[in-house]
């Protein structure tokens, strides 16, 4: 999910100063707005910073003062979802013990926010003082913003006791403040405040931000009023680490909820924040993929939101094919009002519906069989099947190369270069640094293309549809050409390379790819411990999760974007393939990586990033920070549903009314019970007793509950 651009725009704009930092902003976010400042709270107009609403920034800086100095932060604080709050302490002069403590709190909403300081007095005697908030607009883009352009802010203008900024015609932004402020100044953009403070007294102002679009362009919007959230998960444990990774995860998952514009059935989760606000095939699928036992509904609407979208065509610039599932979804223009000065400005972006992924097509059948197992109706599968059939003819058909593989080629020089989940220029390389030359055919995108064939077989079966045994042959002869050309030795024994390359050489790092092969049915039980005992060893786990690349590797780089830092959710998929495969050292690996993750949550807040640094946990306390990671990312967040569906190895198959059960003994210790799945139409606990015995209290009489060890 990198979305290259082109470092240089139209004549006269400067290369692009690089990408601003994430790593210490503070955010929140409510789908299609976002708010993003420092830990003071301080909104300023540089780098990342401001409100955005539908990718556009509506407010690049919101500035306290009290006193005519900014207040000093203290803490910042965010317990997951829209909201925000910063304690600061304000320095009036006179002695340096603060008197005075600010509390500024931050609410997002689809379209704009609310932000509220209360000021609260220790001192005995009764204080007036001065309170103000600055206030600019630039109406950035977010290509702009991402590529670190220059902007001009614009002028505001006094209406009925507020600010307001305006594109005539476009789109504006309007502050409110409340109370009255005592005095206003459009061309500083300043709210003032005569505070007056009794003896340890409290006083609030707060201002309202709105921003407005008089014909929005965006293909995605919010989510519908009286949308239903997503439940909390109520998980009693010894560990609380799980618990509260969860918590916050999913307050996270309700706010990145949106729906295609014009369909409000069709509800998926955003990439992320900052620069993913809208519908990723792969982003949307995976996190959807991960939240099938706690939400199901959004697996159907990312499917169908999908399905509406697919390709039609071939069009090398797009790299749309008849069948194919698109990558991201952009809207067309944004009103960047920086060098452009006023008008639309081209930031040479990846195509508005760009279909450059090799992986999102497999995985949208898996994920459609998967909603079929764990009991989405009938009718919505069977409305999807002529989609599925389409997905299954590309990965078949034109998305293959001459060597029967499923690969990705950048036929328009413009695209992306690697074209899977690590999509950055520099992700697929040999073990001694060389970078890998196109076509590319990716181990993992053989393993989802082997479990899309079989699993659309079995849906064809299941609906009387005609074709299964084409698709279990297609499976059968990719899976002998993948062991025949992909396995390699190392100093350690033998392993799936990488990738292949256009030569067909193959592409012989370890990397994290590896992991994606189990639990898809292209590896038999041999090479799934094969696999199982790289993913657990030092040289791939970092003690915080899986690192990308491993660590033996010439190209390893802690803290680069996929070379052999970690990403939640790539660590997650490689538990849950674990937790599917009965190799022998598949529990004590999965084992490993839980804990890393668990930890990883607990050094962040409980709200992991994209991505961390992949450096060796002995002597951390934390991960490393990765500077330009997004948060809250979706299907980071959604990981936290997937780890705990795989401690508890839970596999439902609703057409066959059966649940299996069979918890991880070692990883185990301390979960008690588990409340807030779905089965269908059906709410579940889980109860584990202290022999490993389990219960499942709501699973439907008609159900059968399988305990495998």
């Amino acid at each position: 999910m990198n979305d290259q651009v082109a470092a240089e725009t139209e004549a006269g704009v400067p290369r692009a100063a690089g990408q601003p930092y994430l790593h210490d902003k503070a955010t929140c976010a409510w789908a299609p707005a976002m708010a993003l400042s420092g830990q003071d709270g301080q909104i300023r107009p540089t780098g990342a910073d401001g409100l955005f609403v539908r990718d556009i920034r509506a407010l690049s800086k919101l500035v306290l003062r009290v006193q005519g100095s900014e207040p000093v932060g203290l803490q910042h604080s965010s317990a997951g979802g829209s909201a925000n709050e910063f304690h600061a302490v304000v320095h009036k002069g006179g002695p340096a013990e603060p008197r005075v403590i600010a509390r500024r709190r931050r609410s997002v909403n689809p379209t704009g926010m609310l932000e509220e300081v209360t000021l609260r007095s220790y001192e005995p005697e009764r204080l007036s003082l001065l309170a103000e908030m600055e206030l600019g607009c630039d109406f950035a883009g977010i290509a702009a913003v991402k590529l670190g352009l220059p902007t001009l802010e614009q002028p505001a203008s006094a209406v009925d006791g507020g600010l307001k900024w305006e594109v005539p015609g476009r789109c504006a932004t309007r502050a409110v403040a409340n109370p009255a402020p005592s005095s206003l100044d459009p061309e500083a953009g300043l709210f003032t405040w005569a505070v007056d403070l009794p003896p340890h007294g409290v006083a609030t102002i707060s201002v309202s931000v709105t921003f407005e679009e008089v014909a929005s362009s965006s293909p995605v919007a919010d989510a519908p009023p009286g949308l239903a959230e997503l439940a909390p998960l109520a998980i009693d444990a010894d560990d609380h680490r799980l618990a509260k990774w969860a918590e916050v995860s999913i307050k996270d998952l309700n706010r990145l909820r949106m729906v295609a514009t014009g369909q409000p059935k069709e509800v998926f989760l955003a990439a992320g924040i900052p620069w993913y606000l809208t519908l990723f095939g792969r982003d949307s699928l995976w996190s959807a993929r991960m939240l099938l036992p706690v939400a199901p509904e959004i697996a159907l609407g990312t499917l169908a939101a999908l399905a509406r979208r697919q390709g039609r065509s071939d069009d090398k610039h797009t790299a749309e094919a008849p069948g194919k599932i698109l990558h991201e979804l952009r809207r067309r223009s944004t009103y960047d009002l920086g060098p452009g000065g006023g008008r639309d400005f081209n930031y040479f972006q990846l195509p508005p519906v760009y279909y450059g992924a090799v992986d999102t097509t497999p995985l949208w059948v898996c994920v459609l069989h998967d909603a079929w197992l764990w009991g989405a109706p009938d009718e919505a599968i069977e409305a999807l099947l002529e989609p599925m059939v389409r997905c299954l003819e590309w990965a078949s058909g034109s998305g293959l190369d001459e060597r029967g593989f499923v690969s990705y080629f950048d036929k328009s020089g413009k695209g992306l270069s690697n074209q899977g989940w690590k999509d950055s220029e520099d992700a697929v390389q040999f073990r001694d640094g060389r970078l890998a030359r196109g076509p590319v055919a990716l181990c993992e995108v053989q393993g989802y293309a082997y479990e899309a064939a079989v699993a659309g077989a079995e849906l064809l079966d299941a609906f009387g549809r005609r074709g299964a045994e084409r698709w279990r042959e297609f499976a059968e002869r990719l899976a002998a050409r993948f062991r025949a050309h992909f396995w390699v030795e190392g100093p350690d024994g033998p392993y799936p390379a990488m990738a292949l390359d256009g030569t067909g050489t193959p592409v012989d790092s370890l990397s994290s790819n590896i992991g994606h092969l189990l639990g898809t049915g292209i590896l038999n039980l041999e090479e799934a411990e094969l696999v199982a005992r790289r993913l657990g060893s030092p040289d791939l786990c970092s003690g915080f999760g899986l690192r990308t690349l491993a660590a033996s590797s010439a190209g390893f780089n802690p803290v680069s974007y996929h070379c052999g830092s970690v990403w939640a959710h790539d660590t997650a998929i490689a538990i849950a393939g674990l937790a599917r495969t009965g190799a022998p050292s598949a529990e004590q690996a999965a084992c490993r990586l839980i804990e890393g993750l668990l930890a990883a949550a607990e050094g962040f807040s409980y709200r992991i990033p994209e991505l961390y640094g992949g450096h060796d946990s002995d002597g951390l306390a934390a991960p490393v920070p990765y500077p330009a990671s997004c948060h809250p990312q979706a299907w980071a967040a959604a990981a936290s549903v997937s780890v705990l569906s795989s401690l508890l190895r839970l596999r439902a198959d609703v057409p066959r009314r059966r649940l299996q059960l069979s918890p991880m003994a070692t990883a185990l210790a301390g979960l008690h019970r588990v409340s807030g799945f779905r089965l269908g139409a059906s709410s579940l606990s889980i109860e584990v007793g202290p022999c490993g015995t389990v219960k499942v209290p709501g699973l439907p009489a008609t159900f059968e509950l399988v305990l495998t060890s």
